[in-house]
């Protein structure tokens, strides 16, 4: 599977939107945000495009999510259809299943600076899901489940340097972590209102139903 190897920072400010892709530098006033607002591209050319296409829209909110949760397209069309397929609003059922994967829990849970290093993490076999090994980063997680950091793995200087800053972060409500035992658990499933990132999903709805 390929994967995006240039500058994070760069799609950071194509979304025109702090996605927190580089970790705790996100939280500096070094972030790219901050010093270069405008969009890349020579001097700035986007931003004369003073008004949008529906379809740009959408394709836009789309490219959004898949970056925001480190996703590849054929990866989150999949991920749409299941979501099509549950009870509820598709786009919200989306949103959901994303929050679920293996690798976001990690790095929602702290023991990674950024999505990319906690993907990495999964994929080393540093993770347990109850006790057992999991090294797949799109494994979606169940209510009840403990998410852990293999012993062996919890004198990694950037996993402790992570649980230490990962206040600033903050928890979600449906997580608990115990940070003396790096663990976590699923208390329940998210709800769209507990998604906080600035998403408009109804967007990729339409998009893929066209």
């Amino acid at each position: 599977m390929s994967r995006y190897r240039g500058s994070v920072c760069r799609l950071c400010r194509r979304e025109q939107l702090k996605l927190f892709l580089k970790g705790d530098r996100c939280y500096t006033d070094k972030c790219a945000i901050e010093t270069k607002p405008h969009v890349p591209g020579q001097h700035g050319v986007n931003r004369r495009r003073s008004k949008q296409s529906e379809y740009g829209m959408q394709l836009r909110e789309k490219q959004k999510v898949k970056r925001m949760y480190g996703v590849q397209e054929k990866q989150f069309r999949l991920t749409f259809a299941k979501a099509a397929r549950k009870k509820g609003k598709t786009g919200a059922n989306l949103l959901i299943l994303l929050e679920r994967r293996l690798d976001n829990i990690v790095y929602r849970m702290g023991f990674a600076r950024s999505l990319a290093e906690a993907r990495q993490m999964v994929k080393h076999s540093h993770i347990r899901i109850n006790g057992k090994k999991n090294n797949i980063p799109s494994a979606l997680v169940k209510v009840e489940d403990v998410i852990s950091v293999r012993e062996k793995s919890q004198d990694i200087a950037f996993i402790k340097e992570s649980i230490e800053s990962a206040d600033r972060k903050g928890l979600p409500g449906w997580l608990s972590v115990d940070s003396k035992t790096f663990s976590g658990r699923v208390v329940a499933f998210p709800k769209r209102d507990q998604i906080t990132i600035p998403i408009q999903e109804q967007f990729i709805v339409e998009l893929y139903s066209r």
